[in-house]
């Protein structure tokens, strides 16, 4: 477990623009251990860039990404290796199951140990497991959605980053999300996700940031 309070995700001065327009206007911010952050704003204020641009998706124009101390563009394997990603819309290989997707990524990973009962266990619980052999594109929004946090949480990690991760979930999907999350950031994991769900920052948030036209506010 991590020291409570420790950084695990730290941004300097990062930026993105497109052209002459500004998606995201230089901010710092620290993530630390522990800790779950929603963050806000309206569709367009930034916040899709912001979590691309700390996940390794998207390029900035300016400024660093640290996960753990490593340099997510330098020392990319290091970073990637502490840090998951969850984007609202997952993308999924076309010749694999389920099943095979997490096999995959926990492969990628170094977390084969024990993986078919962990693998069993998590598509139990989020109601995936009479469809493991499927392949994604035969799954509902909120199936591939459920499916993309396995694959995150599959794996280990000290950052995750989650864009919309309840926007197509039931609501039993959401209570155990919110229960996996909140586990985790007990066992000292830093959290940021994106939610327009008053009700589930509520019940999930730490501390809500906001994004407004590029700017990060409220960030501590």
């Amino acid at each position: 477990m991590k020291t409570k309070n420790s950084i695990l995700l730290e941004a300097r001065q990062l930026s993105r623009k497109f052209g002459s327009y500004h998606a995201l206007h230089e901010t710092d911010f620290e993530l630390v251990a522990g800790k779950i952050v929603v963050l806000t704003g309206t569709n367009g204020a930034g916040k899709t860039t912001l979590l691309h641009t700390l996940s390794g998706l998207l390029r900035p124009s300016s400024g660093t990404v640290l996960v753990e101390g490593f340099d997510l563009y330098r020392d990319e394997r290091q970073a990637k290796q502490r840090l998951a990603f969850v984007p609202d819309v997952p993308r999924f290989y076309t010749e694999l199951t389920a099943w095979e997707h997490l096999q995959f990524f926990a492969k990628a990973f170094n977390a084969s140990e024990h993986f078919e009962a962990r693998a069993e266990r998590l598509l139990r619980e989020f109601n995936l497991w009479e469809a493991k052999d499927l392949f994604p594109h035969h799954y509902s929004r909120g199936m591939r959605l459920k499916l993309g946090v396995l694959m995150a949480l599959i794996r280990p990690f000290c950052v995750l980053i989650l864009d919309e991760p309840a926007s197509a979930l039931d609501p039993a999907g959401t209570d155990l999300l919110i229960h996996k999350l909140t586990n985790l950031r007990d066992q000292g994991s830093a959290i940021l996700l994106t939610s327009h769900s008053q009700e589930f920052n509520a019940q999930i948030g730490d501390e809500v940031w906001k994004m407004q036209q590029g700017h990060l506010e409220c960030a501590p």
